[in-house]
């Protein structure tokens, strides 16, 4: 009996990781939001981000979870953008340090300036654990687009996220960290 239900769990995640896999959200193309936001930690993200601001795509872009000291001046440089960009539109957060407190810094940026659609800008197969957790930090007031980087992780980073997805999605379901 007990061989017979650690079968079935293994086969249930085997099937949830291939629809994982098989649904990693694209770029999104031809939706306009409120905001854009940007965690950081992955290749593309802000550069994604910032092409997105300049084809009007947004008003105004947070990138959150930026080590502390680096200013809107360093990542003009880093990513050859006018400062002027930065100065009217990127805000930057250092505030957050994991994906959890990306949602919350993010939550606080969106209320701040009442945006009601935000484009999350994050790895593809970041989006889903990252549009979670936003989503129970924000409610169900704004709409939150899932535009994914396409990205080429390891298996085990895959592997890894899909575990953190499933985790942090029961907790949420029996209230713990809510």
């Amino acid at each position: 009996m007990i061989v017979r239900l650690f079968g079935l769990l293994a086969l249930l995640w085997c099937l949830g990781f291939a629809l994982f896999m098989l649904l990693l959200p694209q770029p999104l193309e031809g939706s306009t939001s409120d905001a854009i936001v940007v965690p950081t930690g992955g290749p593309g993200r802000i550069d994604r981000g910032i092409a997105l601001l300049r084809a009007h795509q947004a008003r105004r872009m947070l990138v959150t979870g930026v080590a502390p000291g680096v200013t809107p001046i360093d990542l003009a440089r880093e990513y050859r953008t006018a400062p002027a960009l930065f100065a009217c539109c990127i805000d930057l957060g250092a505030d957050a340090v994991d994906t959890r407190s990306n949602a919350e810094e993010t939550a606080a940026w969106v209320k701040a300036h009442d945006y009601r659609t935000v484009r999350l800008v994050t790895s593809d197969w970041h989006v889903p654990r990252a549009r979670m957790e936003l989503a129970a930090a924000l409610g169900k007031r704004v709409v939150i687009l899932g535009d994914g980087v396409p990205g080429t992780p390891r298996l085990g980073t895959l592997v890894n996220e899909y575990n953190k997805l499933i985790l942090r999605r029961i907790a949420l379901w029996i209230g713990v960290g809510a």
